[in-house]
């Protein structure tokens, strides 16, 4: 019997503590509460704890210096600013009249406004210059910018039997009437970040220049008397594209724009490529 006693009574004690132990858990955590891990003598703190005079503490994040996005997607508008003098001899040089119709203008020249521009970034990275707040924001990509013309113009090949390419205003009517112009480009940007130690980060900012190739440009066309139509050529094109770029956002999705330095064309006309859209990157 005494035993039995002696066994329930070490029973009721340690109960007892455990108790005590679980309501001084609940009123005062400890650093080892549930928000910590013991190994042997080291503490690792999950989200924060209570230090020893009771006071609450937050763990801090340390960010890595240097981040990278991967596959950033651009859905937007591409159009140009037209400034040329369609009256100089530099432009009625490029612009054709053809069978009688009078020459082109800067109303031949504007644009559909539909989904135009598409760009994919393999990668952009964000290098941090001071606390992640000042960051320099670079990448490398591919800008797909297609120009949608509203009227019944066309690119005319040059077949050694004219001094350039030119331009036409047709007599076919056209369905579809499109320049795309392709680069591959890579962005400089200062970014930053109004709360780095944000999940998603706070408001985000950033500009800068970029500098594009062209490596692909062709003129699509759709009619009922021809059909589809593609002619593969530079027609006039500025081989390089520098631009001013920039981006604003909250969280994963932002605005972007770009606006070119130089003109679409190397001669004849004086058109200003610029882009706006919207972008889609986890920062």
């Amino acid at each position: 019997m005494k035993k039995a006693y002696l066994i329930m009574l070490g029973i009721m004690v340690g109960m007892t503590g455990l108790a005590q132990t679980d309501t001084t858990g609940k009123q005062n955590p400890s650093p080892e509460s549930s928000d910590t891990i013991r190994v042997g003598s080291i503490i690792i703190l999950k989200k924060g704890g209570y230090n020893d005079e009771g006071h609450y503490y937050k763990r801090s994040y340390k960010k890595d210096r240097i981040t990278t996005n991967w596959v950033i997607l651009d859905f937007g508008i591409s159009t140009f600013n037209d400034r040329t003098d369609y009256s100089s001899p530099e432009a009625q040089t490029f612009v054709r009249n053809n069978n009688g119709n009078p020459p082109a203008n800067k109303g031949d020249f504007s644009t559909k406004t539909k989904l135009s521009n598409v760009n994919i970034w393999l990668f952009m990275q964000r290098m941090s210059l001071y606390k992640n707040i000042i960051n320099l924001k670079y990448g490398f990509g591919i800008e797909m910018n297609n120009y949608y013309y509203k009227s019944n113009i066309r690119y005319v090949e040059n077949f050694n039997t004219e001094p350039n390419d030119y331009v036409i205003r047709d007599t076919v009517d056209f369905s579809k009437d499109k320049l795309a112009a392709d680069y591959i480009t890579v962005p400089f940007m200062v970014n930053i970040n109004t709360n780095p130690n944000g999940r998603h980060g706070g408001l985000m900012f950033s500009f800068g220049v970029s500098a594009g190739y062209l490596y692909s440009s062709r003129n699509k066309l759709k009619s009922d008397e021809f059909g589809k139509q593609k002619n593969k050529n530079d027609f006039n094109l500025n081989h390089w594209k520098l631009a001013y770029v920039a981006e604003v956002g909250l969280g994963p999705v932002k605005l972007y724009g770009s606006y070119a330095m130089q003109p679409l064309h190397e001669y004849g006309v004086k058109q200003y490529p610029y882009n706006i859209g919207i972008r889609f990157s986890s920062w």
